[in-house]
Formats: C-alpha cells, structure tokens, sequence
C-alpha cells in the first residue's frame, strides 16, 4: 500500500474518532461538522479542540422523553388494572343478581305448586263430599219409629155439690194422705153430728160454753180443725170437704179411724 494513502487512512481514523466523540458528546446538539478526507492534521486539531469544549446537554432531553414515556407506560397500567378490576367486579355483582333472580324463581315456583296442590287437595275433599252427600240422599231413608202415644192425661174427677160428693172428695184426698176411714162410717157419724148441714153449729154443749162451739158436718172445735187441718183442703172450718179431712184425721189419731166413732168425740 502507498505511503500516502497509509498517512491518509491514519488522519480519516482519527478524524472520524473525534467526530464520534463529538457527537456522544453534544448529542441532540446536532454538532454538524463536515468530515473531509485529506484535510490537514491542524484543520482536525482545531476542531477537536471545538469538540472538547462543547458541554453534554443533549441527554437531558432524551431521559425526560423517557421518564414522560414511562409515566404513560404506568399510567396505562394502572388504568388497566382498575378497569380489569372494576369488570371482574361487575362480572361477580352480575352473578350474584343472576343467582337472586334464580332463587327468586325457585321460590315463587315452590310456592306457586304448594298453592296449587292445596287447591287440588280442597277440590278433591269437595268432589268426595259431594259424591257422599249424592249417596246418602240417594239411599232410601229409614221409616222414622213412631212416637209412643203420650199417655192420657187423667180426667179431672168432678164430684157433685150434696153430701155423697163431699164425702166421696174427702176420702179421695184422705187415701191421698194415708188417712183412715169408709163411706159408711163417714155417713154415720155425720148424719148423727149435723144432719148433714156444712153450716151446724153446736151452741149448747160445754165446747159452747168455753167460747169454741163445734161448727160444720162432723161438728169440729177450731183448735182441733187447726191442729189437724190436711194439706190441700180449705181453712174455712164450715168447708164440707176440710172439715170432714180435719175431723177424719182427729179421729184416725185417737180413736184409730173415724169407723170406730160411734157417739159424740
């Protein structure tokens, strides 16, 4: 190889050497420099020492593009991370309505079929009441029993108004009361006493003359008619029937019976 291109190759290296120094030096300063192949070696010292004494600024502007870069790069990020979660969240609160509107579902069906097997059952107890209420009024009814005929009533026994009547009566209510006595010696004592006549009255004998003289049909005093009055008769002491009763039940007591009487008493 020639001498000269040698000393030629040797200035471009160097030259070049210093235009790349310059330029990691000033950066997007844009030092723009004219590189000439065969320029003197005191051109290039000159521009050398240009390049020495330029100061580094062009970096400061790539690390804020950088920095303004990376803030964007985390803000996108972080926008991304909020909006993943805020789908994620809407995500689950659409499963949980999805799964209320569900139960929700399931709820009103089980109510809606327990509704309609109620009403299935009250039609079905309905339909076996009327079917039983169909036969029965089908069914022949029984003939109802008779009623046993109500006794008769007892005829209410009349007596006429004479002394066989007031006789009669008086010992009706006599065997009533568990009281002695016959017609016959009813008869006898009051035909020899009074005659007969409900209204006597004795005002001569001793009775009389201690101030109780014998009244009515068996001539009865009236501490004795008081004393042995019946139940049921009158307390009139001239009554034919109280007065034959008291004297009856007078005798009954001391004599026995009335049918034992055969003078005054």
């Amino acid at each position: 190889m020639p001498q000269h291109a040698i000393s030629g190759l040797n200035r471009l290296t160097r030259t070049h050497k210093l235009s790349a120094a310059g330029v990691a030096t000033a950066g997007a300063a844009a030092l723009v420099f004219a590189l000439v192949p065969g320029a003197d070696a005191g051109q290039g010292k000159a521009q050398a020492t240009t390049i020495e004494n330029v100061k580094p600024v062009a970096f400061s502007a790539v690390d804020t593009a950088a920095k303004t870069q990376q803030a964007t790069i985390a803000k996108q990020a972080a926008e991304s991370t909020a909006q993943g979660k805020a789908e994620a969240a809407a995500k689950q609160a659409a499963a949980k309505q999805a799964a209320a509107e569900k139960a929700a579902k399931a709820k009103a069906a089980a109510v809606a079929k327990a509704k309609a097997e109620k009403e299935r059952k009250v039609q079905q107890a309905a339909s076996r009441s009327a079917v039983r209420t169909a036969i029965a009024a089908a069914a022949p009814k029984p003939a109802a029993a008779p009623k046993p005929a109500a006794a008769p009533k007892p005829a209410v026994k009349t007596y006429p108004n004479n002394l066989d009547g007031w006789i009669r009566q008086s010992l009706d209510v006599m065997a009533q009361k568990g009281i002695p006595g016959s017609y016959n010696g009813l008869y006898r004592n009051i035909i020899r006493e009074s005659s007969g006549n409900p209204m006597s009255i004795n005002l001569w004998d001793v009775n009389a003359q201690n101030g109780i003289p014998s009244k009515g049909l068996l001539q009865v005093i009236d501490p004795t008619f008081k004393q042995y009055h019946v139940a049921g008769t009158s307390w009139n002491i001239y009554d034919p029937v109280a007065n034959i009763t008291a004297a009856c039940n007078y005798a009954a007591a001391k004599y026995g019976s009335m049918d034992n009487v055969n003078s005054a008493y």
